[in-house]
């Protein structure tokens, strides 16, 4: 094994916390949990909003709620594709 290869094991290796790998996802792509999160609070809402629909058919309500869920995580996942890019395309790092 090469000396690159080691270093990061051993940094996979100390970071054995279940918590700590995830807070350090969470700071690499800051739009997953937010996409989860809005997939949540927008399921929460529409499962809240299924007891006073009114004269509205539950399978027109519940695809209304699954479109307004997938809207929420497939703008979650562009933001993220956008904010990457721009990291890695206009703010370069210093190599």
């Amino acid at each position: 094994m090469s000396s690159g290869q080691e270093s990061v094991f051993s940094e996979y290796e100390t970071d054995t916390s279940q918590t700590l790998k995830l807070l350090r996802k969470f700071k690499e792509t800051p739009f997953v949990p937010i996409g989860m999160a809005g997939f949540a609070t927008v399921v929460g809402y529409g499962l809240y909003k299924l007891k006073h629909r009114g004269d509205m058919k539950m399978s027109l309500h519940l695809i209304h709620m699954r479109v307004a869920a997938q809207g929420f995580v497939v703008g979650a996942i562009t933001c993220g594709v956008l904010y990457s890019m721009f990291r890695e395309y206009v703010v370069k790092p210093k190599e």
